[in-house]
């Protein structure tokens, strides 16, 4: 196996009223929040779909079906601390992350640094290690209509010693 792995994930959620909008483990005020079985938080889900792919371990859908009783409502951040042990366990930390958000509304600008800084506490890596980007989709399809959000994330992540 390769001393240096490339893992994507994506994940896209409907937002719906009733719900916290929560991205990156961090609650963002508006109106809506995300649809899901769990706390719905996109933006992890897709993060540690991308480690998980790094490594050819499967996916969060295997890992914490959405039809399981014990992960319903489960903070996202269990999940992704879960995915990053199994890559950690294979010999592996990450490198880096480049993660995009992609959402009409809200504005997420005043809420990147946060965002960033909780994933990077939740992985137990440098700030310097987590870039989190927001776009928006143009007004077009759902996403651009503002019906839901879409999470990019890639990871690079190294063999140890």
């Amino acid at each position: 196996m390769s001393d240096y792995r490339i893992g994507f994930g994506e994940d896209i959620h409907r937002l719906v009223e009733g719900r916290k909008l929560i991205l990156g483990g961090v609650e963002i005020p508006f109106e809506k929040g995300l649809l899901g079985h769990s706390d719905a938080d996109v933006l992890l889900h897709a993060l540690s779909d991308a480690l998980l792919g790094s490594l050819a371990l499967s996916d969060i859908g295997n890992l914490f079906p959405d039809n399981a009783k014990e992960t319903e409502g489960m903070d996202s951040a269990l999940i992704l601390k879960e995915c990053y042990k199994r890559v950690l366990e294979k010999g592996y930390s990450l490198v880096n992350c480049d993660i995009n958000v992609v959402t009409e509304k809200p504005k997420l600008m005043n809420y990147i640094l946060d965002i960033r800084s909780n994933v990077a506490k939740l992985l137990k890596v440098d700030l310097s290690q987590v870039s989190i980007k927001a776009k928006t989709n143009e007004g077009l399809d759902e996403v651009g209509k503002g019906n839901a959000i879409r999470v990019n994330a890639v990871v690079l992540v190294r063999k140890n010693g």
